[in-house]
């Protein structure tokens, strides 16, 4: 296992000009994005939504690298988004699934038979060409620049330590800093979209 704001570091050495979605690593990302305008942080949508979300911006903006980091928890709430994926096949999709064995956003409770589900195994069998696992850190910063030059829908999971949160939602720190509205006109800038 490693630390989620570790991963995210090495990540941001390759991100380049993606759209980035940082689903549950938000907290960290927030910290280390050097792109802010091309960051889309849902914050904490109904839980399963992230990949949906960001399957229908893959789809809308073909020419752009869209990246999710995701949660096994979400992905859970929501298995029949991988086969929707799969056969829609964004080939600039890359669909990252932070794996903690828990809800942390909601105190921590197991994931259902959360030591044996390999999530890189239901990506594949759900049609994904290309699924990759990691536990260890130097694996992964050893293998995400050749992850992300390969075309999409790409599959990556990663076993992460937990970061449980137990206060209440409204009274947590707030690492967003942007409202949804300016979010989504900063992204519209960012592609040339106009409303």
């Amino acid at each position: 296992m490693f630390r989620t704001a570790d991963m995210l570091e090495i990540f941001q050495q390759h991100r380049g000009d993606a759209i980035v979605i940082p689903g549950r690593g938000g907290r960290h990302w927030v910290n280390l994005s050097t792109t802010p305008s091309r960051d889309i942080p849902l914050g904490d949508p109904a839980m399963g939504g992230h990949a949906s979300f960001a399957l229908g911006l893959a789809l809308a903006q073909p020419t752009k690298k869209v990246i999710l980091f995701d949660s096994e928890g979400d992905l859970l709430m929501s298995l029949g988004i991988l086969p929707t994926i799969a056969e829609q096949a964004p080939a600039n999709l890359y669909h990252f699934v932070l794996d903690n064995e828990c809800y942390a956003t909601t105190g921590g409770q197991p994931v259902p038979n959360a030591k044996n589900v390999a999530y890189d195994v239901i990506a594949r069998g759900s049609g994904y060409p290309r699924a990759f696992a990691f536990d260890k850190l130097e694996d992964f910063a050893s293998n995400i620049e050749a992850i992300l030059s390969q075309p999409g829908p790409v599959f990556v999971t990663m076993k992460v330590f937990p970061e449980v949160e137990n206060s209440p939602i409204g009274q947590r720190p707030r690492w967003q800093t942007r409202t949804r509205d300016q979010v989504v006109r900063d992204v519209q800038a960012e592609l040339g979209v106009s409303r």
